[in-house]
């Protein structure tokens, strides 16, 4: 009998000291860990897929800028090469003769309208070309 009740204190002691130690470490058992990392990897994962998806929608959006960016540069070089050729048509359609026409009746108006020298109006000064 001596030597059941002495199993029966180590077994009961033992007991005693595996409760306590589960008990008072407060980590969780590798099962419990498992669980944890398992779902902290699905976190990540659904994070990492929500961030794809702005990143897509950024890249398009990118991409659609860039496109009316290159067509507002496509117009605008339109639009210069339009000017350019106006203005080249403008240059090659240029009559000098008019001008000598315009100069020669400037310059025979004042002679023909030129105030009598008695009356006391200041004389207007001939036009320059």
């Amino acid at each position: 009998m001596r030597k059941t009740s002495k199993l029966v204190v180590l077994a009961g002691a033992v007991l005693s000291l595996s409760l306590f130690a589960g008990c008072s470490s407060n980590e969780p058992d590798p099962a419990q860990r498992a669980v944890n990392a398992a779902n902290q990897a699905d976190q990540a994962a659904a994070r990492a897929d929500a961030a794809a998806q702005k990143s897509s929608a950024a890249a398009a959006q990118a991409q659609a800028a860039a496109s009316r960016v290159e067509q507002a540069a496509s117009d605008a070089k339109a639009a210069a090469d339009r000017a350019e050729a106006i203005a080249s048509k403008t240059m090659t359609e240029h009559h000098p003769m008019r001008h000598r026409r315009h100069r020669a009746a400037a310059e025979a108006a004042p002679a023909e309208a030129a105030p009598a020298p008695d009356s006391g109006a200041p004389v207007p000064a001939p036009a320059t070309p």
